[in-house]
């Protein structure tokens, strides 16, 4: 029961996660350049990061603790770093439109 859980978990959040990547590209093309372009250029690269993560998660079971433990720390730090770009991109949207 609880693996089956976890499976279905974990193949949510890669579900979710590749419509993420899907809108990231489709707006890419949309965005001009100067900040907000290097800004979503990061974010497109966070994004790619995250859906690799993602995709690991089903073989946690197999991998070493420590080795699970990095993973999670830096799916950490980059969550983190994303909320940070995307707060502060957000922000100078809203200053501009104010």
């Amino acid at each position: 029961m609880e693996a089956n859980l976890i499976s279905a978990i974990n193949i949510s959040a890669i579900a979710v996660m590749l419509i993420c990547m899907y809108f990231v590209f489709a707006l890419r093309s949309k965005i001009p350049g100067g900040v907000v372009g290097k800004q979503w250029r990061l974010l497109t690269v966070l994004v790619t990061l995250f859906t690799l993560g993602y995709f690991v998660t089903p073989f946690f079971t197999l991998l070493p603790t420590n080795i699970i433990n990095l993973i999670v720390a830096l799916i950490f730090l980059f969550g983190a770093v994303y909320v940070l770009i995307t707060v502060r991109l957000i922000y100078r949207i809203i200053e501009e439109l104010v």
